[in-house]
Protein backbone atom coordinates (compact mmCIF):
# COMPACT_ATOMS: atom_id res chain seq x y z
CA UNK A 1 0.00 0.00 0.00
CA UNK A 2 1.32 3.44 -0.94
CA UNK A 3 0.94 6.37 1.43
CA UNK A 4 -0.85 8.50 -1.17
CA UNK A 5 -3.36 5.71 -1.85
CA UNK A 6 -4.07 5.30 1.86
CA UNK A 7 -4.22 8.96 2.84
CA UNK A 8 -4.63 12.43 1.40
CA UNK A 9 -1.44 14.19 2.43
CA UNK A 10 -2.63 17.73 1.77
CA UNK A 11 -1.38 20.60 -0.37
CA UNK A 12 1.05 21.39 2.45
CA UNK A 13 2.70 17.95 2.40
CA UNK A 14 6.14 19.43 1.83
CA UNK A 15 5.64 21.82 4.75
CA UNK A 16 4.82 18.84 6.96
CA UNK A 17 7.99 17.12 5.80
CA UNK A 18 9.99 20.28 6.48
CA UNK A 19 8.56 20.36 10.01
CA UNK A 20 9.50 16.70 10.49
CA UNK A 21 13.03 17.45 9.25
CA UNK A 22 13.36 20.10 11.94
CA UNK A 23 12.08 17.72 14.62
CA UNK A 24 14.49 14.96 13.54
CA UNK A 25 17.49 16.88 12.21
CA UNK A 26 19.91 15.28 9.80
CA UNK A 27 20.82 15.92 6.18
CA UNK A 28 17.60 15.08 4.37
CA UNK A 29 18.55 16.53 0.96
CA UNK A 30 21.28 15.74 -1.54
CA UNK A 31 24.15 18.15 -2.17
CA UNK A 32 23.10 21.78 -1.70
CA UNK A 33 19.39 21.13 -2.25
CA UNK A 34 16.82 21.80 0.44
CA UNK A 35 13.91 19.72 -0.84
CA UNK A 36 13.94 16.96 1.81
CA UNK A 37 13.87 14.38 -0.98
CA UNK A 38 15.58 11.76 1.20
CA UNK A 39 13.00 12.25 3.94
CA UNK A 40 10.14 12.06 1.44
CA UNK A 41 11.45 8.76 0.10
CA UNK A 42 11.99 7.50 3.66
CA UNK A 43 8.48 8.28 4.93
CA UNK A 44 6.70 6.87 1.90
CA UNK A 45 8.65 3.61 1.89
CA UNK A 46 8.41 3.31 5.67
CA UNK A 47 4.64 3.58 5.45
CA UNK A 48 4.48 0.79 2.85
CA UNK A 49 6.60 -1.44 5.09
CA UNK A 50 4.65 -0.86 8.31
CA UNK A 51 1.38 -1.28 6.40
CA UNK A 52 2.55 -4.67 5.11
CA UNK A 53 3.48 -5.61 8.68
CA UNK A 54 0.06 -4.59 10.00
CA UNK A 55 1.55 -1.77 12.06
CA UNK A 56 -0.68 1.08 10.98
CA UNK A 57 -2.72 1.25 14.17
CA UNK A 58 -6.33 2.35 13.69
CA UNK A 59 -8.22 3.39 16.81
CA UNK A 60 -11.28 1.46 17.99
CA UNK A 61 -13.57 4.34 17.01
CA UNK A 62 -11.76 4.54 13.63
CA UNK A 63 -11.17 8.27 14.04
CA UNK A 64 -7.36 8.11 14.02
CA UNK A 65 -4.57 5.99 12.61
CA UNK A 66 -0.94 6.09 13.67
CA UNK A 67 2.31 4.65 12.38
CA UNK A 68 5.81 4.74 13.79
CA UNK A 69 8.20 6.70 11.55
CA UNK A 70 11.29 5.14 13.11
CA UNK A 71 12.67 8.65 13.60
CA UNK A 72 13.49 10.40 16.85
CA UNK A 73 13.09 13.96 18.08
CA UNK A 74 15.19 15.56 20.80
CA UNK A 75 15.61 13.57 24.02
CA UNK A 76 15.10 10.31 22.08
CA UNK A 77 11.38 10.81 21.63
CA UNK A 78 9.88 8.57 18.95
CA UNK A 79 8.06 10.43 16.19
CA UNK A 80 4.74 9.09 14.89
CA UNK A 81 2.62 9.99 11.90
CA UNK A 82 -0.96 10.84 12.83
CA UNK A 83 -3.77 10.34 10.35
CA UNK A 84 -7.36 11.42 10.84
CA UNK A 85 -10.53 10.66 8.94
CA UNK A 86 -10.62 12.53 5.65
CA UNK A 87 -13.51 15.01 5.87
CA UNK A 88 -13.42 15.62 2.14
CA UNK A 89 -15.07 13.06 -0.10
CA UNK A 90 -12.18 11.40 -1.89
CA UNK A 91 -10.78 7.97 -2.67
CA UNK A 92 -8.58 8.12 0.45
CA UNK A 93 -10.32 7.55 3.76
CA UNK A 94 -7.52 9.16 5.74
CA UNK A 95 -5.80 12.52 5.98
CA UNK A 96 -2.18 13.01 7.07
CA UNK A 97 -2.44 15.36 10.04
CA UNK A 98 1.30 15.56 10.77
CA UNK A 99 4.10 14.11 12.88
CA UNK A 100 4.04 14.04 16.67
CA UNK A 101 5.86 12.71 19.72
CA UNK A 102 4.31 10.23 22.14
CA UNK A 103 3.77 13.08 24.61
CA UNK A 104 1.78 15.14 22.09
CA UNK A 105 -0.31 12.14 21.08
CA UNK A 106 -0.98 11.32 24.73
CA UNK A 107 -2.31 14.84 25.21
CA UNK A 108 -4.73 14.05 22.38
CA UNK A 109 -5.84 10.89 24.16
CA UNK A 110 -3.89 8.53 21.89
CA UNK A 111 -1.95 6.15 24.13
CA UNK A 112 -1.76 2.89 22.15
CA UNK A 113 1.14 3.21 19.74
CA UNK A 114 2.69 0.85 17.15
CA UNK A 115 6.27 -0.34 16.87
CA UNK A 116 8.62 0.60 14.05
CA UNK A 117 9.21 -1.33 10.83
CA UNK A 118 11.31 -4.47 11.14
CA UNK A 119 13.76 -5.05 8.30
CA UNK A 120 15.80 -7.99 9.56
CA UNK A 121 15.74 -10.90 11.99
CA UNK A 122 19.37 -12.03 11.71
CA UNK A 123 21.87 -9.29 12.65
CA UNK A 124 24.69 -11.20 10.93
CA UNK A 125 23.09 -10.42 7.59
CA UNK A 126 24.10 -6.78 8.10
CA UNK A 127 27.83 -7.58 8.09
CA UNK A 128 29.85 -8.53 5.03
CA UNK A 129 31.90 -11.74 5.34
CA UNK A 130 35.26 -10.91 3.75
CA UNK A 131 36.07 -14.62 3.49
CA UNK A 132 33.56 -14.86 0.66
CA UNK A 133 34.17 -14.03 -2.99
CA UNK A 134 31.96 -11.68 -4.99
CA UNK A 135 30.66 -13.02 -8.30
CA UNK A 136 29.55 -10.20 -10.61
CA UNK A 137 26.53 -10.49 -12.89
CA UNK A 138 28.19 -8.80 -15.85
CA UNK A 139 25.30 -9.71 -18.13
CA UNK A 140 23.17 -7.25 -16.18
CA UNK A 141 25.80 -4.70 -15.17
CA UNK A 142 26.88 -4.19 -18.79
CA UNK A 143 23.87 -5.65 -20.59
CA UNK A 144 21.09 -3.64 -18.96
CA UNK A 145 20.86 -0.21 -20.62
CA UNK A 146 19.76 1.65 -17.48
CA UNK A 147 22.53 0.08 -15.40
CA UNK A 148 25.15 0.66 -18.09
CA UNK A 149 24.37 4.37 -18.25
CA UNK A 150 25.19 4.75 -14.55
CA UNK A 151 28.78 3.69 -15.19
CA UNK A 152 31.28 6.51 -15.92
CA UNK A 153 31.71 6.89 -19.67
CA UNK A 154 35.47 6.33 -19.56
CA UNK A 155 34.87 2.92 -17.99
CA UNK A 156 31.83 2.16 -20.10
CA UNK A 157 33.83 2.60 -23.31
CA UNK A 158 36.96 0.86 -22.06
CA UNK A 159 38.10 -2.42 -23.61
CA UNK A 160 39.22 -3.58 -20.14
CA UNK A 161 36.10 -2.63 -18.21
CA UNK A 162 35.82 -6.13 -16.72
CA UNK A 163 39.32 -5.77 -15.31
CA UNK A 164 38.48 -2.31 -13.94
CA UNK A 165 35.42 -3.72 -12.16
CA UNK A 166 37.33 -6.72 -10.83
CA UNK A 167 39.99 -4.41 -9.43
CA UNK A 168 37.36 -2.11 -7.88
CA UNK A 169 35.71 -5.08 -6.17
CA UNK A 170 39.02 -6.25 -4.70
CA UNK A 171 39.73 -2.72 -3.46
CA UNK A 172 36.28 -2.61 -1.87
CA UNK A 173 36.94 -5.89 -0.07
CA UNK A 174 40.18 -4.46 1.34
CA UNK A 175 38.26 -1.40 2.57
CA UNK A 176 35.62 -3.63 4.19
CA UNK A 177 38.31 -5.75 5.79
CA UNK A 178 39.76 -2.59 7.33
CA UNK A 179 36.35 -1.30 8.43
CA UNK A 180 33.28 -3.54 8.36
CA UNK A 181 31.01 -0.47 8.30
CA UNK A 182 32.10 0.10 4.69
CA UNK A 183 29.50 -2.46 3.60
CA UNK A 184 26.11 -0.87 4.18
CA UNK A 185 22.83 -2.84 4.40
CA UNK A 186 19.79 -2.08 2.30
CA UNK A 187 16.35 -3.69 2.18
CA UNK A 188 15.01 -4.87 -1.17
CA UNK A 189 12.00 -7.10 -1.89
CA UNK A 190 11.94 -8.63 1.56
CA UNK A 191 15.67 -9.32 1.78
CA UNK A 192 18.76 -7.67 3.19
CA UNK A 193 21.43 -6.82 0.64
CA UNK A 194 24.73 -5.00 1.08
CA UNK A 195 26.06 -1.95 -0.70
CA UNK A 196 29.79 -1.70 -1.31
CA UNK A 197 31.70 1.19 -2.90
CA UNK A 198 33.05 0.86 -6.42
CA UNK A 199 35.98 3.20 -7.09
CA UNK A 200 36.27 2.96 -10.87
CA UNK A 201 38.05 6.18 -11.84
CA UNK A 202 39.74 7.21 -8.58
CA UNK A 203 40.65 4.73 -5.87
CA UNK A 204 39.62 7.16 -3.12
CA UNK A 205 36.28 8.32 -4.61
CA UNK A 206 33.41 5.85 -5.19
CA UNK A 207 31.56 6.23 -8.47
CA UNK A 208 28.81 3.70 -7.78
CA UNK A 209 27.49 1.31 -5.17
CA UNK A 210 27.53 -2.38 -6.00
CA UNK A 211 24.54 -4.32 -4.68
CA UNK A 212 25.47 -7.78 -3.38
CA UNK A 213 23.50 -10.51 -1.66
CA UNK A 214 24.57 -13.77 -0.03
CA UNK A 215 24.21 -16.91 -2.11
CA UNK A 216 21.93 -19.66 -0.84
CA UNK A 217 24.89 -21.79 0.25
CA UNK A 218 26.38 -18.74 2.04
CA UNK A 219 29.74 -19.35 0.35
CA UNK A 220 29.81 -16.27 -1.86
CA UNK A 221 28.10 -12.99 -2.68
CA UNK A 222 26.32 -12.26 -5.93
CA UNK A 223 26.92 -8.80 -7.39
CA UNK A 224 23.62 -7.99 -9.04
CA UNK A 225 23.60 -4.38 -10.15
CA UNK A 226 25.09 -0.94 -9.62
CA UNK A 227 23.31 2.03 -8.11
CA UNK A 228 24.10 5.71 -8.18
CA UNK A 229 25.22 7.00 -4.80
CA UNK A 230 21.93 8.87 -4.37
CA UNK A 231 19.90 5.74 -5.07
CA UNK A 232 22.09 3.78 -2.65
CA UNK A 233 21.70 6.35 0.12
CA UNK A 234 17.92 6.43 -0.25
CA UNK A 235 17.77 2.64 0.01
CA UNK A 236 20.18 2.40 2.92
CA UNK A 237 18.47 5.14 4.92
CA UNK A 238 15.32 3.04 5.25
CA UNK A 239 17.12 0.80 7.74
CA UNK A 240 19.33 3.39 9.44
CA UNK A 241 21.41 6.45 8.71
CA UNK A 242 24.59 5.05 7.08
CA UNK A 243 27.56 5.22 9.43
CA UNK A 244 30.15 5.39 6.68
CA UNK A 245 32.28 8.08 5.11
CA UNK A 246 31.78 6.96 1.51
CA UNK A 247 27.98 7.10 1.38
CA UNK A 248 26.78 10.54 2.36
CA UNK A 249 23.97 12.76 1.00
Amino acid sequence: MKLFDFAYCGFDYYRKLASLAIQSPEKWSFSSNNDNSILKNYIEHTFSKVYDEGKVLISVDEKTAVFNTGLYANYNQVLYALLTKNKVKAKQSWYLDGFHTQYTLSMMGITELPTRANYFTDPSSLVFDTNCDIVLQYSHIFGDKENLERIPESVRQSSIRNMIFDGAVQLAKHKIDANYKTAIPQYYKGKIQLLIPLCLTNETLPDLALVVSRSNDLKQYMGHTCLTLEMAYNNARLIARPDSLWLQP
